[in-house]
């Protein structure tokens, strides 16, 4: 009984003084500013997730554009860069970013991650009109990675800049429109990216430019820094560099395994692949040792002991890799075999495919706000365990539909897997972020973003790994018989069969067909008319690997469900709700 008066005493006690603290912010910048911060920074995450995903889809326009046939070997790098530059860096820098924020001030490295990534948006603008070829990919993946860096600024500072603006009452329900913007603006990416590159190339670059400048003026004018700066704080150099180069090494080295490597279908057996994980981790386990004895740490690794941050940030990680994962899958059945099989030219299978993932979008958008609202509520643990369990499900289902399937089950499936998606992110989010201390804000929104971004990058080697093992058992036989059977000779088709399959996956991540690359030239000349129409045109290729490719895709598919399964006992296993310096518990 004494207990039970002790915790309400506590709670009141807890309500005035954060209804003191909003009071005091309302007379010194105005009742909207917490709606100021909430829409700049929602404008900041929806412009640096729209980039990391609107060229996915529209790269077969920029390739085509520059002039460049992305499936030469010798461009499969440039390829690679261009894909998923942005990710690399903006994944690496975030926790520097979120340190520094904390040591400088989270609104004032916000507003110029807006000043950088609107510069680096206008630039790579120009160069797309002015410069092709090779030199015009390079161009693209340099000023990429400079925009990158900006996005780093405002993916790392929005969270905290929003959990500093919103009481803890209304944080869930600020941070669901907030994760609209930051996850619903990956899925937004490769719709923006179909539609724009359907009509000009250029305009993807072009479509951040005068946001970019709005939302620039706009933080400079509207943010204020609410977090006190504590005076005296070092910046830990040898952290940042352990920290930064370990997990740039191991990105590295995942992002290169899955291209082949001498006479094997895959680079994981290459000596760079092996060495840079190798250093990579040695470098990451340096980097704990130095934090554990650093006076001014990178970031407090014993943060990792509050349960509702460690396991929060591990279903974030998971649930990212499965959604990674399910775009670059759906992008690849769409684009390269369900479009093409239902009489869609190549060049029109972009916007097609943009307009065909739009209930993943619809369920996000609609759940995500709602699910935000009631976490204030009933607590994070509720909704974000039940997203992850629907987002498996939702895999699930995926799994048992044909290559060719009726679209009406496919759109029912995206919308219960963007429901699931949408459940999950902003109870997820505002759990990890009321869990730390106000100080150390900053440096855990920039490992939250790093749990967010990298997960991308993961997802493409664990599941282009995973789908080259199931294309490999069916595919090159398949290949054989449907180009012996177009008159192919015997020796031509063999050879072709016994290519890697990696130049296939990404002849239908960008929805080509690539026989006219595979098969030689004065072999393709001697063909009849009528067999030499079927092989380059929209159905041979389709027809040929969907069988491979759907038996890939179930193992992909298991594998993500399985990890959204996981991501649910860690979100169940967070504990009851836990808001630092409070005393709620329900």
């Amino acid at each position: 009984m004494a207990k039970n008066t002790a915790n309400k005493q506590e709670l009141k006690q807890d309500y005035y003084r954060e209804d003191a603290e909003e009071r005091k912010r309302e007379s010194k910048y105005g009742k909207n500013y917490k709606w100021i911060a909430l829409s700049n920074t929602t404008l900041g995450a929806l412009m640096s997730a729209i980039n990391g995903t609107i060229l996915i889809i529209s790269l077969p326009a920029i390739f085509s554009g520059l002039g460049i046939n992305p499936l030469v070997p010798s461009n499969i790098a440039l390829l690679l860069w261009l894909l998923l530059g942005y990710m690399l860096v903006s994944g690496v820098i975030v926790v520097t970013i979120g340190r520094l924020s904390d040591m400088f001030g989270r609104v004032k490295l916000y507003n110029l991650g807006f000043a950088i990534f609107t510069l680096g948006s206008i630039s790579l603008y120009v160069s797309s009109l002015y410069i092709t070829g090779v030199n015009g990919a390079l161009s693209l993946i340099i000023l990429r990675l400079v925009q990158a860096v900006g996005g780093g600024f405002l993916f790392a500072n929005s969270a905290a800049i929003l959990t500093d603006a919103f009481p803890s009452s209304e944080r869930g329900k600020a941070m669901g429109f907030n994760q609209i913007a930051g996850i619903g603006g990956g899925i937004l990416g490769l719709i923006l990216g179909g539609l724009l590159s359907s009509f000009d190339w250029h305009l993807i670059f072009l479509v951040n430019v005068p946001v970019g400048i709005i939302g620039t003026v706009w933080a400079y004018l509207g943010l204020h820094e609410l977090a006190t700066i504590k005076k005296g704080q070092k910046f830990d150099i040898i952290g940042n560099v352990s920290f930064t180069l370990g997990l740039t090494l191991i990105l590295l080295a995942l992002t290169y395994g899955i291209l082949p490597y001498g006479s094997n279908t895959m680079g994981w057996n290459s000596p760079y692949v092996i060495t840079g994980l190798i250093a990579g981790i040695i470098m990451l386990c340096i980097f704990g040792l130095i934090e554990l004895r650093s006076k001014f740490p990178m970031f407090k690794l014993a943060l990792f002991k509050i349960r509702a941050f460690a396991l929060g940030n591990v279903s974030l990680l998971l649930a990212g890799i499965a959604r990674g994962g399910l775009q670059f899958m759906i992008i690849i059945w769409l684009q390269g075999i369900w479009l093409p099989l239902h009489n869609v030219p190549f060049s029109q299978t972009p916007f097609r495919a943009a307009i065909l993932i739009l209930p993943l979008l619809f369920g996000f958008m609609l759940f995500g706000p709602i699910s935000g609202y009631l976490s204030d509520r009933f607590g994070a643990r509720l909704f974000s365990t039940l997203g992850m369990v629907i987002n498996g499900i939702g895999f699930l289902m995926l799994a048992f539909i044909p290559a060719n399937f009726i679209y009406l089950y496919f759109a029912i499936i995206l919308f219960v897997i963007g429901i699931g998606q949408g459940l999950f992110a902003a109870p997820n989010t505002t759990a990890i972020m009321n869990s730390v201390p106000p100080e150390e804000r900053g440096a855990s929104s920039g490992m939250r973003a790093t749990f967010t971004n990298i997960p991308l990058i993961l997802s493409i080697a664990v599941f282009f790994t995973l789908l080259v093992v199931g294309l490999s058992v069916h595919l090159g036989p398949s290949l054989y018989q449907g180009l012996v059977s177009q008159h192919i000779p015997a020796s031509e088709a063999l050879r072709v069969s016994k290519l890697p399959p990696t130049s296939t996956l990404f002849a239908a991540l960008l929805g080509y067909n690539p026989m006219k690359s595979l098969i030689e030239p004065t072999v393709l000349a001697s063909l009849p008319s009528a067999n030499y129409s079927y092989v380059t045109g929209k159905v041979f290729f389709p027809t040929l690997i969907s069988t491979s490719f759907h038996y890939g895709l179930g193992i992909v598919l298991y594998v993500g469900a399985i990890m959204s399964f996981i991501a649910a006992i860690a979100s169940a296993l967070r504990g009851k709700r836990f808001i630092y310096g409070e005393a709620k518990t329900n």
